[in-house]
């Protein structure tokens, strides 16, 4: 046991998917694992762990920013022994060629800071995915016709941003979406030697205003928890 995860020695697999919201974890779990139990309810954060066509995987939310998951991540890394992080959630669209319901794969990202800006100091380290869960997510999107869209994304540490200005020059350099979890876990991964990759659904778009339903959400948010099993496997 940890101070944030209640899980005994033993209870959590090497891979583990990370939703930001725990009854995400729990709606994924008793869709797509056999045998799933509940781990951890410490603060309410509920984690699942059973078996994916024969293969052991652990469900954990992470909170929703990059502070909070990367607790858990740090946990979950150091004291469980996890040796794949993949992390499923929404995100907001900011290029018009990515669509609502489309899959983006986070190659790398940017931020402005990050909990784990107080190590690097004056280095601008580059957060990316492994190369490797990222090629087998792309593969099985591409098996599947998916639409999906491959390249740098954006993490932000605030919800409600007023940076018009910054959005529009991300925009220009080409970043794909936003979210608020992905550039940490890439820093912790990397930090322990563990792979990481997050593996977004694109739940509302900052151009056109758009937004998924609330009613679609869970069958959109499907297909994006099937990649990232695959390409855990793979």
């Amino acid at each position: 046991m940890t101070i944030h995860i209640g899980a005994k020695p033993g209870e959590i697999a090497e891979t583990v998917l990370m939703p930001g919201d725990p009854l995400r974890a729990k709606w994924a779990a008793e869709r797509f694992l056999e045998d799933a139990i509940c781990i951890n309810q410490v603060r309410g954060m509920l984690g699942y762990t059973g078996t994916w066509r024969g293969h052991r995987v652990t469900i954990h939310g992470s909170g929703m920013g990059m502070p909070s998951l990367s607790i858990y991540a740090n946990e979950l890394i150091r004291d469980y022994g996890a040796k794949t992080l993949i992390r499923i959630g929404s995100a907001g669209a900011m290029q018009p060629q990515v669509g609502i319901r489309d899959i983006v794969l986070a190659q790398a990202c940017t931020t402005l800071s990050t909990p784990s800006r107080g190590i690097f100091r004056e280095l601008n380290f580059a957060p990316c995915a492994d190369f490797g869960l990222l090629h087998a997510a792309y593969n099985a999107a591409q098996a599947t016709g998916a639409r999906v869209h491959v390249g740098n994304i954006y993490s932000s540490d605030v919800f409600y941003d007023e940076r018009s200005d910054l959005n529009e020059i991300m925009q220009r350099h080409g970043v794909l979406c936003v979210e608020m979890e992905a550039a940490e876990l890439y820093a912790v991964a990397a930090r322990h030697n563990a792979r990481a990759l997050a593996v977004l659904t694109i739940s509302d778009h900052l151009l056109t205003q758009e937004a998924l339903p609330a009613s679609e959400r869970e069958r959109s948010f499907g297909e994006m928890v099937e990649l990232a099993l695959t390409a855990a496997f793979s």
